[in-house]
């Protein structure tokens, strides 16, 4: 054959590179595929004009490229196009996996809430998909993918567990392999109230000047400043960088002398125009035992500057006081009525409980665009009925192979929406209008604006709109009055690469990803960093109070290619005692495809409290 497959090339006028490893790869694309040498030539002829190469030469380079273009264009066929043979739609599916269905001669318990009492497959299970009963898309059924092959599969990774264990739901496990699922008792439905902050679809974006950046920075010193002055705990911020052998009180934002990291010699503190001018002066840490400094961070500074060429520090105050920061942006007339809220709030959600499944994007893995990994959450969900599911982009990622190479056949928008989209809507259907989605966008959506803080997504068109909450990246809302709030940046391992610290020897251990956590809430900004990470499209003038996070929420989402976590974040509190300490449940999810296989979720039933919650992170 591959004598064959060598004619055909230089039939058709091409020359091959390095011929043996290129006969051996297309004689392996015959076999896989079921393609005769002309048709493997064929295929070559299109990827070599889509992809404009320059020379009629055949490369191994350009090989795993040409792989991506074969899958796609089996994907796209679906059936060999004989003479007399239909082509089958989406609809052809439909009918003929509703008529399947149908037949079966299992019960379903419960009651359906489609237009008809009809049996339901499990639409999502990726084992079912390999045996041909595909139903949101066109996909070659004989493919086995690494990930359709796993054998181990929701695998609990860790697990926080402080409530008693009960049985929720009724399941039918006697025969997994038959495809059908039991419906179960569909939970209440959570109310979600969106805390519109972000930019609206369709926006311009990526226009903002040196002004806007400067206000930015400028507004995060002095609002941080006069949260400390307004607690009685700190005296009126002075010139850091007049020279003093007194004591003073400055508040500033960390900056580096250079373009490296943070180190005990390059680290300045720049404070407001109001206080010095925007003059910076050189930070002298020896006297500071903890410490915990990045670029962007908001401090205040208690020392002396002797010579007027360094501030030497003696005490650190790197948040702002819980009873300040709620009321920051608040005219005096709405304070008493945000009080009578809060306590009305904490009156009626006393006993609520909210259950949810957690998922942060890739949601496919990097060798196909089949999405198993999402039809497999989806599945799980179905069985486990949760009121929320949250799923946190990216969907449609940038930085997968196939999207990188431009080797696929469909637009972004369509994949997004035949894919992804097409799921989400038959899932939501299964469950009935008691299940709720909530969908965050990230800046790696191919399909979606390139900037940060990002618009949500504009999803009118879907027949269950009314079940999706588009939130804007970042975003916050409250879910049966549990505020949450979400953030698809991976700001966790920017600030990772960042931090400069120390840890004092006589104290307990340091959780450092408990301590990037909380630089978050203490900065009361989504991305505190500044200047931001390299490919962070930070536009200043798009909604900067979009980034704010006004109080400290009951749980805060960032995934993050960091190892997932769930942790229980203390936040607040002084030295003299005065400040009650707040908590807040901060969840990385991990993401859900990893290469060639599955990654983690959590899920989540939270009933008020930290101290009153299950968490799980689960394995895929």
């Amino acid at each position: 054959m591959e004598e064959e497959i060598k004619a055909e090339f230089l039939k058709s006028g091409f020359t091959l590179d390095e011929e043996e490893e290129i006969l051996k790869k297309c004689h392996t694309f015959c076999v896989n595929y079921c393609l005769h040498p002309s048709d493997i030539v064929s295929s070559w002829e299109v990827y070599y004009l889509n992809r404009q190469l320059d020379e009629p030469v055949v490369r191994d380079a350009e090989m795993d490229g040409f792989l991506g273009h074969l899958q796609n264009e089996q994907v796209g066929e679906g059936v060999k196009k004989d003479a007399g043979l239909h082509l089958y739609s989406f609809k052809d599916v439909d009918m003929v996996l509703d008529a399947e269905v149908e037949d079966t001669n299992n019960v379903i318990l419960g009651t359906p809430t489609g237009k008809s009492e009809k049996h339901h497959l499990d639409i999502y299970d990726s084992s079912h998909k390999m045996k041909g009963n595909i139903y949101s898309s066109e996909r070659k059924s004989k493919l086995v993918t690494p990930f359709g092959t796993r054998s181990n599969k929701f695998v609990v990774k860790f697990n926080i567990d402080n409530l008693p264990t009960t049985e929720t739901a009724i399941e039918d496990h006697e025969n997994p392999e038959d495809g059908i699922i039991k419906r179960i008792q569909p939970q209440k439905s959570c109310s979600l109230v969106v805390h519109r902050s972000g930019p609206e679809p369709g926006c311009r974006f990526l226009y903002d000047r040196i002004e806007d950046r400067f206000n930015v920075l400028e507004n995060r010193i002095k609002k941080h400043a006069t949260a400390l002055v307004a607690s009685s705990l700190y005296e009126e911020p002075m010139d850091p960088s007049i020279a003093s052998q007194r004591s003073i009180f400055a508040v500033g934002m960390i900056c580096c002398d250079g373009e490296g990291h943070l180190n005990d010699k390059s680290i300045l503190l720049q404070s407001s125009v109001e206080h010095s001018g925007g003059q910076r002066v050189r930070l002298e840490l020896n006297k500071l035992s903890l410490f915990s400094f990045f670029p962007g961070q908001v401090v205040g500074i208690k020392g002396n500057n002797p010579s007027g060429h360094c501030l030497i520090a003696s005490e650190l105050v790197d948040y702002i006081p819980l009873s300040i920061a709620a009321d920051m942006d608040l005219p005096p007339a709405k304070k008493q009525a945000l009080d009578d809220e809060i306590q009305a709030t904490h009156l009626s959600s006393a006993s609520t409980e909210i259950t949810m499944i957690i998922a942060a994007g890739p949601f496919t893995t990097t060798d196909n665009l089949l999405f198993e990994p999402l039809s497999e959450l989806l599945a799980y969900a179905t069985r486990k009925s949760p009121q929320l599911l949250i799923l946190l982009g990216p969907f449609i990622d940038s930085e997968h192979p196939q999207i990188k190479k431009g080797t696929v056949d469909l637009s972004f928008d369509d994949i997004f929406q035949s894919e992804v989209l097409r799921m989400v809507q038959d899932y939501l259907e299964y469950m009935g209008p008691s299940a709720q989605l909530v969908m965050i966008p990230s800046v790696r959506d191919a399909h979606h604006d390139f900037v940060f803080p990002q618009p949500a997504f504009d999803l009118d068109s879907l027949d269950v709109k009314h079940q999706i909450t588009n939130l804007n990246n970042p975003g916050i809302f409250e879910a049966d009055q549990v505020k949450i709030g979400c953030c698809t940046v991976d700001i966790l391992k920017h600030l990772s690469g960042e931090e400069m610290s120390r840890h004092s020897v006589e104290g307990k251990p340091n959780d450092r990803l408990s301590r990037l956590a909380t630089h978050i809430l203490s900065q009361q900004s989504f991305y505190p960093l500044y200047p931001p990470a390299e490919g962070v499209p930070m536009d200043f003038s798009l909604a900067p109070e979009a980034l704010q996070i006004s109080s400290v929420p009951e749980l805060l989402i960032l995934p993050s290619d960091i190892k997932y976590f769930v942790k229980v974040l203390s936040v607040g509190g002084t030295s003299k005692g005065e400040e009650q300490m707040k908590r807040c449940v901060c969840i990385n999810p991990g993401r859900l495809a990893k290469g060639e296989g599955g990654g983690t979720f959590v899920e989540l039933k939270y009933q008020g409290s930290p101290d009153k919650m299950n968490a799980s992170v689960i394995s895929i």
